[in-house]
C-alpha cells in the first residue's frame, strides 16, 4: 500500500508541478526546466499454448515513468510497473551529473551495463515475448554506480559500473565482494557494434558473461544478432551459450485510424541455463530453463503519432527442445495477441 501511495503521489506531482527557470541572464543553452516529464506504457495480452489449448488474459506491463533535467549537467529518472502480472515493481531510480564534455556518473538503481536485448524496454519490443538473453540469461538490475564516456570526434561509447551482488529488493546487506559490468559501443553509418562483459554472484558461485551485438538499421529496416556466454567458475554449471537474430521491416498503411505496419522474424536459442541461484538444499547449481531454439513470426499495426504508439501485435512462437528435455508447463508453443499503448 506504501507503494502504491508513493507511485499515485509521483505521477500527481509530475502533473502540477510548476515550470522553473533559471535567472534571466542565463543563456538558452543554461535554461532547463523542474517540469519532469511523464511517459507511461500498457501491454496487456490474450495467449493460448496451441499444444495444451490453454490460454488466459494478463495485464503484462503498465509502466509509468518520471523524468526530468533540473539543472544543465543534472538529470534523473524513475521508472515503475504498476502491475506486472499483478505485481508492483519499482525498477529503475538514478541520477546522473555530467562531470565534463561526455563524461558522465550515474548512481542509483538500473540495468547493469551489459547487453542489447535486455536494455529494451517494454516500449521499444518487437516481439511479444522477450528473448532468452533479454529474459533469462541477462535479466539484471542492481544498485550502484557507472561512469559512461563519449568520444569528442569518435562515435565511440564506454561504460563501466560497480554494483552491489544482492537483489534490488535488498538494499541493507554488506558485501565482501561486487559485481561489475562494463560495454562498449562504436557505431559506424548504420551499424552499431558492442561487446561487454560482466560478472557477478547471484550466490556463492562467481558468473561471468561476454556478449557481442551486432545491428543494421536502414530506412525501414532493422536486423540484429546478439551472441552471449555465460561461464560458471568451478565447473557449478555447463557453460550457457544463449543468441538472438531477428529482422524487423515496417511500412506505410492507411487501415482506418492505423497508419503503420511491420513484420518481424525471430530466431532465438539457448543451451541449458541456470539463474545461479543454488539449491537450498544441496546448495549446487540446477538447471532453471532447459535448452531450446525457437521460431517466432510477427506483424504489428500500430497508429504512430509523435511519441505516442497503438500496437495490435500477433505473435506465434514454435519452441524447438533439445533431446531428452521435458517442456515446461506454459514454454510451449503458443499464440500471443497484445494491445500495446505508449505515450
Amino acid at each position: 500500500m506504501d507503494k502504491l501511495r508513493f507511485i499515485i503521489s509521483m505521477a500527481i506531482l509530475a502533473l502540477t508541478f510548476p515550470v522553473v527557470s533559471m535567472a534571466e541572464e542565463a543563456t538558452p543553452q543554461e535554461q532547463f526546466t523542474y517540469r519532469p516529464a511523464v511517459n507511461g506504457t500498457l501491454r496487456t495480452r490474450w495467449e493460448m499454448e496451441t499444444g495444451s489449448g490453454e490460454s488466459r488474459f494478463q495485464v503484462r506491463n503498465a509502466r509509468l515513468s518520471v523524468k526530468g533535467k533540473i539543472a544543465p549537467v543534472i538529470d534523473y529518472f524513475f521508472n515503475t510497473d504498476l502491475c506486472d502480472r499483478g505485481k508492483i515493481k519499482i525498477l529503475d531510480a538514478w541520477g546522473r551529473l555530467q562531470l565534463a564534455n561526455g563524461l558522465a556518473i550515474q548512481a542509483g538503481q538500473f540495468r547493469m551495463p551489459f547487453g542489447v536485448d535486455p536494455f529494451r524496454g517494454p516500449d521499444a519490443y518487437y516481439f511479444a515475448n522477450r528473448s532468452f538473453i533479454g529474459k533469462q540469461v541477462c535479466n539484471v538490475r542492481a544498485v550502484g554506480a557507472k561512469l559512461t564516456y563519449t568520444l569528442p570526434k569518435v562515435p565511440l561509447t564506454f561504460e563501466v559500473g560497480a554494483f552491489n551482488p544482492t537483489s534490488i529488493s535488498d538494499h541493507d546487506s554488506w558485501n565482501k565482494s561486487m559485481a561489475y559490468a562494463g560495454k562498449v559501443v562504436y557505431r559506424l553509418g548504420n551499424v552499431k557494434i558492442e561487446a561487454g562483459a560482466q560478472t557477478l554472484s547471484p550466490d556463492s558461485v562467481r558468473v561471468n558473461l561476454l556478449e557481442g551485438c551486432v545491428s543494421w538499421s536502414a530506412g525501414r529496416w532493422i536486423v540484429e544478432g546478439e551472441y552471449m556466454n555465460k561461464h560458471y567458475t568451478n565447473s557449478a554449471h555447463a557453460t550457457c551459450h544463449a543468441w538472438n537474430l531477428f529482422a524487423d521491416y515496417h511500412f506505410p498503411v492507411k487501415l482506418g485510424f492505423m497508419n503503420r505496419m511491420s513484420v518481424q522474424c525471430r530466431y532465438d536459442g539457448l543451451m541449458d541455463h541456470s539463474s545461479g541461484v543454488c539449491d537450498s538444499e544441496t546448495r549446487l547449481l540446477y538447471t532453471t530453463d532447459p535448452a531450446r531454439n525457437r521460431v517466432t513470426l510477427g506483424s504489428t499495426l500500430s497508429y504512430v503519432h509523435n511519441n505516442l504508439h497503438a500496437d495490435i501485435r500477433v505473435n506465434y512462437e514454435k519452441n524447438f527442445f533439445h533431446s531428452g528435455v521435458q517442456e515446461p508447463k506454459g514454454e510451449g508453443d503458443k499464440v500471443v495477441v497484445e494491445l500495446v499503448i505508449r505515450f
